[in-house]
């Protein structure tokens, strides 16, 4: 290799190592962050599926579970890997995620720099993906691991597709085939791939020239479209079946389209001017306005109908707000999932349409109207990008834990109920009872029907010792949902504590029967019955306790107890003694046993 060749392979290498380097000045510190409490419990800290690692069951439950509303198994299967890695560690699954939305801000230059051949504008599309404010969420959320996995192989596709548009053959059609499926076990966000396909098809491939050509670009994604087919329907039950789908009474399909108008402006906005990010966005419908409403679907259609009037001279524009529309057609919410009204993590790939049209689009200004030399132009993009990256630098800081996070969500958002939800269990957490207190009432007071935060308030309430307050806010609950096992048992023990043994039992007999495998409640549904002389039933469901949990000392200090009042001494001993080998301090039990044995028959 002579020294010219080696002088261009270290040029040519210069971009992708400064994306890198841009994308880890960002991102990298995440790796000392901790889970947040949103959504990472059900996903890695109390699923044993995922801290198991990576097992042949694990892999099993991966491809056969719709835990969390979602059929993902790549997703489990790459954060299984992770735990195998690193156990609980949060370092691992950040630096995976970090990991990945690096490799996808690499392809995606390599990719764009490939269609068009504009090394410099694919590169500063890139730069936008790799630092913008909004993707922070994607990158420094374990949970989104979905987002930056599926978008490698979103990223992967459309490489194998472009390589198939240069030179059609059946094995680089079928690595299409692979990557597209791969990313549905991600993600169902590659849904919108063979659509965006045929975009790239008009530009920049500039495949799409007649409508002859069109009906046989179409036949082309037919087997794509078939996998996306079956990717929707499978993703639909499976959030059916999760209760994630909401119902048009909670949120009327007018609500829906006007909702759904004013986040797809909103993230546009937000994309130029990216202040007041947050997890997550509160459903305000009162805030649907139709003046706001008005104005955002004015933006829409005045920018559609640029993109149609200069479809010829400006095919960048048609191009990358085609993008933008299709890839946010399955999150927009027309099907509404969850009850946020928009999410930053949304944006991870939509938001390239708009970056390839802001970018063509400003180098078709500056090369029409400046006429400067290029130092300018990319001094200014440079700018834009440095302004953006520090933003984004600290998006990522609010990160860190639960408390900082969701306390900067409650400081820009409106009547944030879930943020003030988990706020409250960080202060219960720490022992602070009446701020968790204030934070409960507040998520209560933002939200219609949800019952966590309520049951969360009548929990506090009732250690804090406001028996009252507390056996209000379980009635309120069970008046919603009357069949709330947390409800139940809450109310029962309130009840209890209250004296009002007669009416406690009946809620903890429903929850016994709810769940039958509930051990604590069983030991209270048994020491209440025992106060009421309802001795026999006692016996059985502490009798059954210890079926579940032979080692439980309370049942055996309650049954010894129990026994010894109806003169089965020798039974009683027995329990007595193991209660008091499981909890050898506990001086009532000590008590109890001694005073059986000196009664007892010699």
């Amino acid at each position: 290799m002579g020294r010219t060749e080696r002088i261009d392979r270290f040029r040519h290498s210069l971009v992708p190592l400064a994306l890198v380097l841009l994308t880890l000045v960002v991102h990298a510190r995440t790796v000392t962050f901790g889970f947040v409490r949103l959504d990472d419990p059900g996903y890695v800290t109390e699923n044993p599926h995922v801290l198991g690692g990576l097992t042949p069951a694990g892999a099993a439950w991966a491809f056969t579970t719709t835990h969390r509303s979602n059929w993902h198994p790549l997703t489990w299967l790459s954060l299984m890997l992770d735990a195998t890695l690193g156990g609980g560690w949060p370092g691992v699954f950040h630096a995976t995620n970090v990991a990945l939305h690096a490799a996808n801000v690499l392809l995606l230059f390599h990719v764009l720099s490939r269609m068009t051949r504009f090394r410099g504008r694919s590169a500063c599309v890139a730069a936008l993906f790799a630092v913008h404010p909004l993707h922070v969420e994607s990158v420094a959320w374990v949970v989104e691991r979905k987002d930056v996995l599926s978008t490698l192989f979103w990223m992967l596709s459309m490489l194998a597709y472009t390589r198939w548009a240069e030179r059609p053959g059946a094995g680089r059609y079928s690595l299409l085939l692979v990557f597209f499926s791969l990313g549905l076990l991600s993600k169902p966000m590659l849904v919108s791939l063979p659509l965006v396909l045929l975009v790239m098809d008009f530009w920049p491939l500039e495949r799409l020239t007649t409508g002859k050509a069109l009906a046989q670009l179409l036949r082309e994604k037919i087997p794509l479209l078939v996998l996306a087919a079956g990717s929707c329907w499978i993703t639909l039950h499976a959030q059916s079946t999760g209760g994630a789908v909401q119902a048009f009474v909670s949120f009327p399909f007018a609500t829906r389209i006007a909702n759904a108008a004013v986040s797809c402006a909103g993230y546009l906005g937000k994309m130029v001017w990216p202040v007041g990010l947050a997890v997550p966005y509160p459903y305000d419908t009162a805030s649907l306005v139709p003046s706001r409403v008005g104005a955002a679907a004015l933006v829409l259609v005045a920018i559609s109908v640029l993109a149609v009037l200069w479809v010829r001279s400006r095919p960048w524009l048609c191009a990358g707000w085609a993008w933008y529309l299709i890839t946010l057609v399955p999150v927009i919410g027309l099907v509404q999932v969850g009850t946020q009204s928009m999410a930053d993590r949304y944006t991870y790939i939509p938001l390239v349409g708009p970056f390839l049209f802001v970018v063509w689009g400003a180098a078709d200004l500056w090369g029409r109207a400046a006429r400067l030399p290029r130092i300018v132009s990319a001094g200014a993009a440079a700018a834009g990008i440095v302004a953006l990256a520090a933003t984004a630098f600290v998006q990522v800081g609010y990160w860190r834990d639960s408390t900082t996070l969701f306390t900067r969500a409650v400081a820009v958002t409106e009547r944030n109920a879930t943020a003030h939800n988990i706020l409250g269990l960080e202060m219960d957490d720490r022992g602070r009872l009446d701020d968790a207190i204030a934070h409960y009432r507040d998520a209560v007071r933002f939200s219609t029907g949800w019952t966590d935060a309520r049951i969360n308030l009548a929990s506090a309430l009732a250690r804090s010792g406001r028996l009252d307050e507390a056996a209000s806010q379980y009635a309120e609950t069970l008046r919603v949902a009357p069949d709330d096992l947390l409800a139940r048992r809450g109310m029962g023990s309130v009840l209890a504590q209250q004296g009002k043994d007669g009416e406690a039992t009946p809620y903890l007999r429903a929850a016994v029967a709810a769940d039958p495998r509930d051990v604590p409640t069983r030991n209270n549904l048994a020491a209440l019955l025992l106060r009421q002389g309802l001795a026999d039933e006692a016996e059985a469901h502490l009798v059954e306790v210890l079926r579940l949990d032979p080692h439980d000392a309370t049942a055996h200090a309650n049954l010894g107890a129990l026994l010894a009042g109806r003169g089965r001494a020798a039974e009683a001993i027995a329990h007595l003694s193991e209660a008091l080998r499981l909890n050898p301090n506990d001086e009532r039990v000590r008590r109890n046993l001694e005073r059986v044995r000196s009664l007892a028959p010699q």
